[in-house]
């Protein structure tokens, strides 16, 4: 059921008018309902694979958090025994996703360097497996570390696991922040509502007027690349706008929807091609994963034993200042070698994950540097153009790296690289075909394209000066809200179907 479906609105619209008519203490019951109603709706056979994580996690919550009680007087027993269960959840947990997303891409490489003959395996993959597996180990590791007590009713810890509005892309929720929402009663609140629907439809426009007109040129020149090879830039730039209109229109319909009923979902974007630097980027583009990997991944791996001896060796090796900062670089191109693996069961996503990895860590290794030699040349990093060159700098490597991600093999992305920078044939352009209209409706999507990215644009610009603009908007009289609203229906309709190229959310399939 897609997110931008009649079907789906219409979904949407029954638990919300529901949730609202029935008796309060029994919401989280009906949220829980619509949750398992929605992700079913797939496929039941997928809802297996939601049981299996839901159980698993629930139950051995419960075992790290009862061992105080199990092992009274044992210390030692106690912490080996929840390091023990703890260890056995992440194996059941991530191993599941690996035994379905990565056996295949194990059984390919194998044959490739054996040149063995090993058949693939056909795996289901359960839509949103990735996420709700990454929200379910960080509720493990927050009850290990003692951050929160275990939920003790099973079908309440359900609803965190499988709540529909995000149960597909995200955001990547923390059960501290989102269990007393879930479960605490919700009275209707009509100005909730409104600024759910205004949500929405900002999600919207970012989807099917931006990112979907762009996949039609993102599909054909990287699909065709070797046809339209002097449009490689052209095709990066429109993936770029595509990739943030899906994902982040996508975050807009979820997080609107998830307010409706009074739940505040984390934000998963700010501006993210504003950025001044990759470091800053991924404090600004998918926040949630971001955050995730930082708190499980970055801070145990720098703090560990292994890497404080490593630390130790450094700087006996290379001096205080490197030394130092060694093992928080190697620390950031592991997390970002995972986060390129959780994108996908390909080298490209390895490469796509190291690249940024290398950026960041080896930024971090040469921060010294930078400061002297911006003292050096007497450079003024407060100035306007010291800003809008950093952004522009982050901006290109951003888009080098969704080369890797967009193409389908690293020979491919390096070819488009190549032909970005020594082919440059913009009349190709007007050979892409949209939809049933063929290439007589290219200028119109380009013109479409054009105008939402410049809308986009003036919006970002305007929150990232400061400006509250749903707030600005919400200050209005009611009669040029609901007008502001119906103009944005209107456009959307008028100009997204006759493109005629509406398609899944990216993010979905992870």
């Amino acid at each position: 059921m897609s997110l931008i479906s009649m079907e789906f609105l219409t979904f949407v619209a029954v638990a919300v008018i529901g949730y609202y008519l029935i008796p309060k203490k029994y919401q989280w019951i009906w949220l829980l309902a619509f949750s398992y109603i929605y992700y079913a709706s797939s496929g039941m056979k997928y809802l297996v694979f939601l049981l299996y994580t839901t159980v698993v996690t629930y139950g051995i919550a419960r075992m790290i958090y009862g061992a105080d009680q199990k092992f009274a007087k044992q210390k030692e027993k106690i912490k080996t025994y929840k390091k023990s269960i703890m260890v056995l959840a992440l194996l059941l947990d991530f191993g599941m996703l690996a035994v379905l997303k990565y056996t295949n891409f194990a059984i390919s490489n194998v044959n490739t360097l054996f040149h063995a003959d090993i058949r693939m395996v056909k795996f289901l993959l359960p839509l949103g497996i990735s996420f709700y597996t990454f929200q379910s180990v960080g509720y493990i590791l927050d009850v290990y570390w003692k951050r929160y007590e275990p939920e003790k009713n099973i079908f309440k810890f359900a609803l965190f696991v499988s709540f529909f509005p995000q149960i597909l892309q995200g955001p990547i929720g923390r059960y501290s922040n989102l269990a007393h929402q879930f479960y605490e009663e919700h009275s209707f609140d009509f100005m909730r509502i409104e600024r759910g629907v205004q949500r929405v439809l900002w999600g919207f426009f970012k989807k099917m007027v931006i990112a979907d007109t762009a996949a039609v040129f993102v599909d054909a020149i990287f699909d065709q690349y070797q046809t339209y090879n002097g449009l490689a830039i052209l095709g990066v730039l429109a993936y770029s706008a595509q990739l943030y209109g899906d994902f982040s229109g996508g975050m807009d319909v979820v997080i609107g929807i998830a307010s409706m009923f009074g739940i505040e979902m984390d934000e998963n974007f700010k501006r993210p091609y504003f950025s001044i630097s990759i470091t800053d980027f991924w404090h600004r583009w998918h926040i949630t994963l971001g955050t995730w990997m930082k708190d499980y991944l970055f801070y145990p791996l720098s703090l560990s034993k292994g890497m404080g001896k490593f630390g130790k060796f450094a700087k006996k090796t290379f001096g205080k200042t490197y030394g130092r900062a060694l093992p928080i670089c190697v620390a950031n191109i592991v997390v970002f070698l995972v986060v390129g693996i959780w994108h996908g069961a390909a080298w490209k996503f390895i490469v796509y994950g190291l690249y940024n990895g290398i950026i960041i860590g080896f930024s971090g290794l040469m921060a010294k540097n930078y400061r002297d030699w911006k003292k050096k040349f007497k450079i003024n990093d407060k100035s306007n153009g010291w800003h809008i060159f950093q952004i522009v700098r982050t901006f290109i490597l951003v888009n080098i790296s969704w080369f890797f991600d967009r193409a389908d093999t690293i020979p491919q992305a390096l070819t488009m690289m190549k032909n970005a920078v020594t082919v440059w044939k913009p009349v190709q352009v007007l050979d892409i075909r949209i939809g049933t209209s063929g290439p007589a409706y290219t200028i119109m999507a380009i013109g479409i394209l054009c105008i939402g990215c410049l809308v986009q644009f003036i919006v970002s610009y305007k929150q990232e000066r400061g400006m509250q603009i749903r707030e600005s908007i919400a200050m209005q009289p009611r009669l040029v809200r609901w007008a502001v609203y119906m103009a944005l229906v209107l456009s959307i309709s008028a100009i997204s179907l006759p493109a005629n190229t509406a398609g899944g959310f990216i993010y979905a399939q992870f």
